[in-house]
């Protein structure tokens, strides 16, 4: 009779969980915002800069965490919603 594995020897054979990675994404995309803010650029771009990965942001915590990427109609739908939401709040920013 074999012996159950250790628990190196489990971790070693596991793939990282989807939410795991998901969570990694949003982890660096945040601090890609931050990093934004450093760099002496217009305050426009960096606006629109921290919007947009605020969209991407989203676009992960839809498909993954509500789980819409098995359902590709309504993940398009929200997506829409969102890209039309980030245009408006963009706009209304530069103004």
């Amino acid at each position: 009779m074999q012996s159950p594995p250790s628990i190196s020897e489990y971790s070693r054979r596991r793939h990282p969980d989807r939410l795991t990675v998901a969570w990694s994404a949003l982890i660096g995309l945040s601090l890609a915002s931050t990093g934004l803010t450093v760099f002496p650029l217009a305050s426009n771009l960096i606006g629109g800069g921290i919007l947009l990965l605020a969209l991407f942001k989203a676009r992960i915590i839809l498909a993954r965490y509500l789980e819409l990427e098995n359902s590709p109609g309504w993940l398009r739908g929200f997506t829409m919603v969102l890209c039309g939401f980030s245009a408006v709040i963009f706009v209304l920013y530069l103004v």
